[in-house]
């Protein structure tokens, strides 16, 4: 059983393993891209960051530790002067993985291996999804500001009209009650005058 065995030893002795692995992380830091198994660029990714993360600090002492791991003069050179300044403001996660698919003879899965910063067509593509989603945001705010700007004054123009219109409709009322209550009094007044002249004909005539 291989519990708690977290390296993978690749089928190789101590020794090999190590040389392999420095000659990998020396063609990485050239090349910026290689092309190899995923469980050796799963080895290599372990065995290559803690270097780059020491690059950040350009002293002596860092070259020397560095050096004693890759045994490559022009790779220290590199990782120092280009790489350390283009990775400079990224916290940890330097390389990335690319699975490709499968080898024909022993079907090994393959991949590529390369340092995030210096793949320019995934940075740009990163870039036009943030800014895509930047400009939807602002024309979905300006489009709703400027449907809501003309609204506001109809509903002003509006509303003073409706007290105007029921203060009409009220006076109009009143004045039809008072001509409705003004003619039953009129005529009220007049029939008993009528009715006492008619009774004075009458008493005429029978005295006659």
């Amino acid at each position: 059983m291989r519990h708690r065995k977290k390296i993978n030893h690749l089928g190789r002795k101590s020794q090999h393993r190590k040389a392999m692995l420095s000659n990998m992380a020396s063609s990485l830091i050239m090349n910026k891209r290689i092309f190899t198994t995923l469980a050796k660029a799963k080895a290599l990714r372990v065995y290559v960051e803690p270097l780059i993360t020491k690059s950040k600090e350009d002293s002596t002492h860092s070259r020397r530790t560095v050096f004693s791991y890759l045994q490559d003069k022009q790779a220290v050179s590199e990782l120092f002067r280009e790489v350390s300044q283009k990775i400079a403001d990224r916290p940890g996660g330097y390389t990335r993985i690319l699975k490709t698919g499968f080898r024909k003879g022993d079907a090994a899965e393959m991949c590529f291996i390369e340092l995030v910063d210096y793949n320019t067509n995934m940075l740009k593509t990163a870039e036009d999804e943030t800014k895509k989603t930047r400009r939807s945001r602002r024309g979905k705010k300006s489009s709703a500001t400027t449907a809501e700007k003309p609204a506001a004054p109809v509903a002003e123009e509006t509303t003073p009209e409706q007290p105007e219109a029921e203060v009409k409709e009220e006076v109009k009322a009143d004045a039809s009650a008072e001509e409705t209550t003004e003619t039953p009094a009129e005529e009220t007044s007049e029939s008993p005058e009528a009715s006492k002249e008619e009774k004075e004909e009458d008493n005429k005539k029978k005295e006659e």
